[in-house]
């Protein structure tokens, strides 16, 4: 099969492909690597961006067999692996927070310089604001990862849910609660705007 009939075919359909005939996946991580990469080096800058993508796609290769068949669209998928392997580096992504609110310097913007515009657009105009960044910072590491699964990888509510394995009630009530402390911490300002770029239905609108 060539590489542009892959290129038509569904995430789903290129994983059950890939039992038989493992090269296959490849199309899966050609399609889905950049997005990935560029969300973990938001997070956890640049250095571990790389190592954490390809681990990522290791371990999902690995259990490729495991997928659901019914589900399309991979990138919840992949996206809770990766949230699994960033795990290891939660103390990590914190202390960068803390240094950048403290400092004011991010070092993840100062090494993509313009191709992160676009990937943050759900913040506030002037970029992540110090204070954003102390907020970010004591949230706990589930509140972090709903919001940041919903503004920063663009996944719907059911999609964080099925990336995370929780329930999308589970989801809401736990973004709520990283809003609120976010606010709170802004005092009552709303920087982030979790509105997708399809508009979906179960996406609040700021």
């Amino acid at each position: 099969m060539t590489v542009t009939t892959r290129q038509g075919m569904s995430d789903a359909a290129v994983i059950e492909q890939s039992w038989q005939e493992p090269g296959v996946f490849a199309a899966l991580y050609e399609r889905h690597a950049p997005h990935i990469s560029r969300y973990v080096a938001r997070r956890l800058g640049d250095d571990l961006a790389d190592d954490v993508t390809a681990e990522t796609f290791y371990r999902a290769f690995e259990k490729r067999r495991h997928y659901d068949l019914d589900r399309p669209d991979a990138r919840p998928w992949l996206y809770g692996i990766a949230a699994n392997v960033m795990a290891q580096h939660h103390r990590k992504e914190t202390r960068m927070l803390r240094a950048f609110a403290r400092s004011g310097a991010d070092p993840v913007a100062q090494t993509y310089g313009g191709q992160l515009e676009g990937a943050d657009d759900r913040v506030t105009a002037t970029g992540m604001h110090q204070s954003l960044a102390a907020a970010l910072a004591g949230l706990s590491r589930a509140h972090r990862e709903v919001l940041l699964l919903i503004a920063w990888a663009d996944l719907s509510y059911e999609e964080t849910a099925r990336a995370l394995d929780t329930s999308v009630g589970t989801v809401r009530s736990r973004l709520h609660r990283a809003r609120k402390k976010i606010r709170a911490a802004l005092g009552d300002a709303n920087p982030m705007f979790v509105t997708g770029n399809g508009g979906g239905t179960d996406r609040e609108r700021p």
